[in-house]
This record gives structure tokens, sequence and C-alpha cells, in this order.
């Protein structure tokens, strides 16, 4: 576990300017209009004789599996229902010896449009691929405040939602994990800074649920993202697996 001091409990103090960059990609209005909810348990019936490997994260092919770190002991797996949908499975695995279990799964959303190999900034589809899970925050307090636990935790007002936006997104920051695409790990989630550049996006994360389509943000229930806040630890090299099921398991 890391020692408190690794910890960075402080409101933090972000331009509005960096939110708002973040924000263009995370989630909102732009991002409102797929049908909510998501349909079969990721990895369940769906999984073939070929993937129950137990040494093997259940429906991901040879391209992904090989990408997730030696270290890694969980993975969250988001299981997009196809190319071109909202609608998606999050399923949390951890590494027992060397076998993958079953931690807990939930409806999610992806990106109004679906998935890409090649995001850009404003396609409003997610990314497909293995990235690592590094920091956290949101307007909340961490729901894991015992020191030396979970991932290093900004807490910001600045993560708000802008009013402007539906009532119903507001809450959509409340909590969020940074997924290390384009963006500096150990920094805070809304840190503008994307080192590949403006144009292949930035600021993604998994959020609360506003029960549709985000523009490229990995959005679940609020319990969802309280038991990730609580469980991921930097000491088992968390990452996200994350694509549709053609894709994933290719």
């Amino acid at each position: 576990m890391r020692s408190s001091g690794a910890r960075r409990t402080a409101v933090a103090t972000v331009a509005l300017g960096a939110l708002l960059a973040a924000l263009s990609t995370c989630g909102g209005p732009s991002g409102h209009g797929a049908d909510a909810g998501a349909s079969g348990p990721g990895g369940g019936a769906r999984e073939s004789s070929a993937t129950a490997d137990p040494t093997r994260v259940p429906g991901v092919g040879d391209r992904l599996q090989g990408r997730i770190p030696a270290e890694s002991r969980q993975v969250v797996a988001v299981y997009g229902e196809g190319e071109d949908s909202a609608d998606s499975t999050v399923v949390l695995y951890t590494k027992q010896g060397s076998a993958w279990h079953r931690d807990r799964s939930w409806p999610a959303h992806n990106g109004v449009k679906g998935w890409t190999t090649d995001h850009h900034e404003n396609d409003r589809r997610s990314p497909v691929g293995v990235f690592t899970l590094s920091d956290a925050g949101g307007v909340l307090p961490d729901p894991d405040p015992a020191p030396g636990a979970g991932l290093p935790y900004t807490r910001s007002a600045a993560f708000a939602a802008p009013r402007w936006w539906a009532k119903s997104f507001w809450h959509d920051f409340d909590y969020v994990i940074a997924i290390d695409y384009n963006r500096v790990e150990g920094t805070a989630p809304n840190d503008p800074t994307r080192p590949e550049g403006a144009s292949k996006g930035g600021g993604i994360w998994l959020h609360m649920d506003h029960g549709s389509g985000t523009s490229a943000c990995v959005s679940l229930p609020k319990p969802a993202m309280e038991h990730l806040m609580r469980t991921l630890d930097p000491d088992r090299h968390p990452v996200v697996v994350m694509g549709d099921r053609a894709r994933l398991s290719a």
C-alpha cells in the first residue's frame, strides 16, 4: 500500500479551462441520447470454451491479453455490446495465484457512438485498448479515506459538471477514475496535459452514470464507483481492458 503522504487528499485548485477540456471528452449533454442499460453480464454465456482458461481474462483475445502487464492483479473489463453501441457491462476481476476471479459486474455506458481503435477529440467513441488506472478524484470526499489505501485521490469542486447541463448530468463527476489514455500518470484526473497532442483527445474517465452514452468515458452506477474506489489498489497495478466484444475477443 502507498503511504498516506502519497495520497492527494487536499482540495486541488484547477483552472476552469482545464476542467472544460476534460469535460468535453468525458460527458455532458453531447453524449445524451443512447438507450440506458446493458444486456447480459460480461464474460457470461457468450464465453466460448477457448476463453474458459482461468489464467486469462474472459472474453479477451490474444492481442489485448498480451498487453495486460504481468504484474497486474486487478482488471476492470468493459465489454461493449457492439461497435456502434453505447451500452456495455463492466466486470472487475482479481488475480489469485495464476487465476482470474470475477469480483462484481455492473451495467454501464461508453461513448454514444460506440468504440474506435483510433480515438480523436470529439469523435464521441471510446478508445479500445488496455490502459492503466493510477489516479482518482471527484467532487465528493474519497469513499476510502483510510491512510495509504486506494488510488491517489484529488477532491475538488472544480470537477463539478457545468450547471448549464441538464440536472441529470450534475452528479457525473462526483467520483472519477482517470483512464491513462493520453495523459500524465500521477496527476489529477482533470490535468489538461495531452502527451500525444490535443487531437488524440483525453480526459477519459470512469465516472458516474447518467443513464445514457457519454462522449468517450465509461460511466457506472454510484455503488460501482464506490466499490472500485475502495478496491483498486496501486500495489496491484490495476488496468482497464475496454472495447466492443468483437474487438476484445480478437
